[in-house]
């Protein structure tokens, strides 16, 4: 039996229709009406005016006709027609909602739960935006459980060590008892999460491993794609390195540096203090990280840059970004998920900033799905992320945005982005995310699941006697940066 929530009066358009409410209603309920031409109608609430709430406004979503295709009716609804709730398998069936896949959470107002594919997350792209605060890297952290529940290995550029937490399982005593109505139970990934960093273990005292770059050999072309040079600087290097090549089989940039001195060109002291940065970051060994180390089945390698200066993160992102995509196409490594982290900062929109990974990212968001290779791009501030590596995102995850100039980005950026949206996007609670997804008929709202796992944006003390390792590592930090500001200054 159907529930009656109103009736058809006022206006009435082929989009939109407005009813009095005799039933229980709030916004984001999703009713149907029937229409004498098409049958059962989809809608969604959208307003309610009046301060006693008895009036409403419903934006038509549409039917699916004989083909299954998701139809706009022909003609309007009739004023005094019936509105009921809608019930599940209608709406089910018209929004072209699936089981199974990646649980994102709950249809907005209903305990339907969402589900995105794994293949089209991965080879299609997937981005979250947001403004601060509003729970991107929570979402993405939805997000990276489910991919690790189905074993696809995820590798995450993680600038500020918010993901480390993924290790343990949530032990917030108020998301422990939504998890019922989300139908999960708390996990930890201990065994399979393994964090890398690329500074020390005295900065980053929970790091499993330290990260480092091959520093054995470095050809001009990879030391140009880092620092650009002008012809003369270029020359010098060039025959440096072929001089240390007639004579050495194996060199370092200790070798480089002493060379390039040699030389009585004045373009030699630019390039020399350019080595010398790289050289005192200490990211580069003669035991380099492995792009198969950090790749495998079942496991997430976290890059935490926790206490790395911004060149170093992206000179970092650029060189994992490349060999993984060389890696890709090798078939030397499984199909993956790339997860960046502040993509602003490492993708950011010409006119803004340059970055040296922008390249190779814009690079994979266009041609990595061809080799699977997936990317998760998240950022809070949409309108300083490369246009072009949002608009190769066919699955978008918005929450809450405020900023016009983020507002206007995503309006041109996004196909799905009408002017409704722009307000909705305004107004979405905390916890609620605006999804639009190939698999999906049109854009739903969907009330995030909890995360099984701990939540890295939240203080968390896992051992109350740290032995003053925390003072250490505030000291540590502080002389550091001291050290990367002096290096990374282009005089």
């Amino acid at each position: 039996m159907y529930k009656l929530v109103g009736t058809v009066t006022g206006e009435v358009q082929l989009h939109k229709f407005d009813f009095i409410v005799s039933g229980e209603v709030r916004i984001n309920e999703y009713v149907k009406v029937w229409n004498e031409l098409d049958g059962w109608v989809l809608a969604r609430v959208v307003k309610l005016v009046d301060a006693d709430k008895k009036r409403a406004t419903a934006e038509v979503i549409g039917y699916k006709d004989d083909r299954g295709f998701l139809m706009q009716p022909n003609s309007t609804v009739a004023r005094n027609d019936k509105v009921f709730k809608a019930d599940r398998a209608f709406i089910i069936e018209t929004l072209g909602l699936r089981s199974g896949g990646i649980y994102l959470g709950l249809l907005d107002g209903r305990n339907i739960p969402v589900y995105l594919r794994k293949e089209e997350l991965i080879q299609k792209h997937c981005s979250i935006l947001a403004k601060t605060g509003s729970g991107k890297s929570y979402t993405a952290g939805v997000l990276i459980e489910e991919l690790l529940e189905k074993n696809v290995p995820l590798l995450i550029i993680d600038p500020h060590g918010e993901y480390i937490t993924l290790k343990y399982e949530n032990r917030s005593e108020e998301e422990r008892r939504q998890m019922e109505k989300y139908g999960i139970t708390p996990r930890g990934y201990a065994s399979r999460v393994v964090v890398y960093t690329p500074t020390n273990f005295s900065i980053n005292p929970d790091a499993d491993r330290l990260f480092r770059i091959d520093g054995i050999n470095l050809s001009v072309k990879e030391l140009y794609d880092l620092f650009p040079m002008s012809d003369a600087q270029l020359g010098v290097l060039y025959q440096s390195i072929n001089d240390i090549k007639s004579q050495k089989e194996f060199y370092t940039i200790e070798d480089i540096i002493k060379k390039v001195s040699e030389s009585k060109s004045s373009a030699r002291w630019r390039i020399i203090h350019f080595l010398e940065r790289i050289r005192e970051t200490g990211i580069l060994s003669d035991s380099p990280t492995r792009i198969e180390e950090l790749v495998k089945v079942g496991q997430a390698s976290i890059i935490d840059m926790k206490g790395a200066e911004p060149e170093l993160q992206r000179l970092i992102v650029y060189r994992i970004c490349k060999e993984v995509f060389e890696g890709r196409k090798m078939n030397k490594i499984p199909p993956l998920m790339l997860v960046i982290e502040e993509a602003h900062n490492f993708c950011p929109e010409r006119g803004f900033e340059k970055a040296v990974s922008s390249n190779i990212l814009r690079t994979i968001a266009s041609e990595g799905r061809k080799f699977g290779l997936g990317l998760l791009v998240i950022s809070q501030r949409p309108a300083r992320v490369d246009k072009n590596v949002i608009s190769q995102c066919n699955t978008q995850i918005i929450l809450r945005v405020t900023n016009p100039n983020d507002i206007r980005a995503l309006s041109r950026g996004l196909e799905f982005m009408s002017s409704e949206m722009e307000e909705e996007i305004k107004r979405i609670p905390q916890g609620v995310a605006l999804l639009s997804s190939p698999g999906i008929e049109l854009p739903i709202l969907v009330d995030v699941r909890v995360r099984r796992s701990e939540h890295g944006g939240r203080a968390v003390d896992f051992d109350d006697s740290d032995n003053g390792r925390g003072e250490i590592e505030i000291e540590e930090q502080e002389r550091k940066k001291s050290i990367f500001a002096r290096l990374f200054s282009i005089t």
